[in-house]
């Protein structure tokens, strides 16, 4: 790859494997292999994980979030200290998010508005706008590779005419956003498809946003409660509706099986918590399924966790000794198990790209099925 390659923001598509695609984003911070999946560094840090840590599992990527950021230590603060990679001490490429959902969500009292919205600080009441061009300003001083344009998350249940009007006015940010961000070489811009699980709202959002133009488009108000099966229902055309050549993002998902299905339904990129808040509360992720290590049945059991996985936690450590310092409240627990689940939800994706680059997703797809519903390993 030459110099000037290096300095912009560019995607491939590599293989196709019926709807699952395979690719790669370049960045002048590093390329990210797709399907991606996202580890969620909140407050600029993956709780319970080093940042060297994080890039061991396999992560190409880290999503940080605007609205926390902007709150403590300030996206103002960050920028004086050098930009959130040298201040997180991570040197791959970030994306953030806008900050819509987090204000909807943890925000205090928010009045909503054709310019913003005003809120107060869930950290210590004190009062600010967040708008297209602040949500764009934030991201700039932040320095994140991938900007996200600031949308606006409706409250389910909602009404389809409240979608289509919460729809309606995120466009209008959209374009915001877009004008906001101006021309940022090697930074990209990502628009949000919003509609809810209405496929008419769906594709007036994709064509407001294919209208703007943007360098990705994400699939947003999904993973807020609606179930797997309206989810999918929603991915089996919405991906469809935006651009082939673009990168496709899925926001806040989710388990595994949220995520093969929904790589199986031509989604690139996805961020969630998961793996991370699971660590911390001593749910592990495996092959075959969830594993609460708190349980009784693991207090004298000599072997790991998963016997074929090779990270740290399942070389070095056996599941007594994670059920002793869950148990004891020992901060390790939640560091081995995070490694591990992370390191899991990125084997997850580099099995998906292999599959689709040799053409055998759906055989690859079954075998996983059946082996995530097998439940844990019989007890000793």
């Amino acid at each position: 790859m030459t110099q000037s390659q290096t300095q912009r923001f560019s995607f491939s598509l590599e293989a196709t494997d019926g709807k699952a695609r395979s690719g790669r984003i370049s960045t002048p911070r590093g390329e990210i292999r797709t399907p991606a999946f996202m580890p969620v560094g909140t407050a600029a840090t993956v709780k319970a994980m080093m940042p060297e840590s994080v890039a061991a599992t396999g992560a190409d990527i880290l999503l940080g979030n605007t609205y926390h950021l902007m709150l403590r230590p300030t996206a103002e603060r960050i920028a004086a200290l050098g930009g959130l990679h040298k201040f997180m001490n991570w040197d791959k490429p970030i994306l953030t998010d806008s900050g819509g959902f987090q204000v909807m969500s943890l925000a205090g009292l928010r009045k909503l508005s054709e310019e913003g919205v005003r809120f107060a600080s869930h950290v210590d009441g004190s009062k600010h706008m967040l708008s297209p061009e602040r949500s764009m300003e934030i991201q700039k001083l932040l320095g994140s590779d991938i900007v996200m344009a600031f949308d606006e998350c409706p409250a389910l249940p909602a009404t389809e005419a409240e979608v289509a009007k919460s729809m309606q006015l995120s466009m209008r940010w959209a374009q915001r956003s877009r004008d906001a961000f101006g021309d940022r070489p090697g930074h990209a811009l990502f628009g949000i498809q919003q509609g809810g699980v209405t496929q008419d709202l769906r594709a007036q959002s994709a064509e407001a946003l294919r209208a703007i133009e943007f360098d990705g488009y994400a699939v947003g108000g999904l993973a807020v409660g609606e179930g797997q099966e309206a989810m999918f229902g929603v991915l089996d055309y919405a991906p469809d509706m935006l651009p082939v050549q673009k990168p496709r993002y899925l926001m806040g998902v989710g388990k595994p099986d949220d995520i093969v299905g929904a790589v199986k339904r031509g989604i690139d990129m996805m961020d969630c918590v998961l793996p991370s808040r699971s660590g911390r509360t001593a749910q592990g992720w495996t092959r075959r399924g969830q594993v609460n290590l708190r349980n009784a049945r693991h207090q004298d059991d000599p072997r790991p966790l998963d016997a074929d996985c090779t990270c740290p936690c399942c070389a070095k450590y056996s599941r007594a000794y994670l059920h002793h310092v869950f148990r004891a409240k020992e901060m390790i627990g939640g560091m081995l198990l995070t490694w591990h689940n992370l390191h899991y939800f990125q084997e997850l994706m580099a099995g998906m790209r292999a599959a689709i680059a040799s053409g055998t997703f759906d055989t690859w797809e079954a075998a996983f099925q059946i082996e995530f519903a097998s439940g844990d390993i019989e007890r000793l």
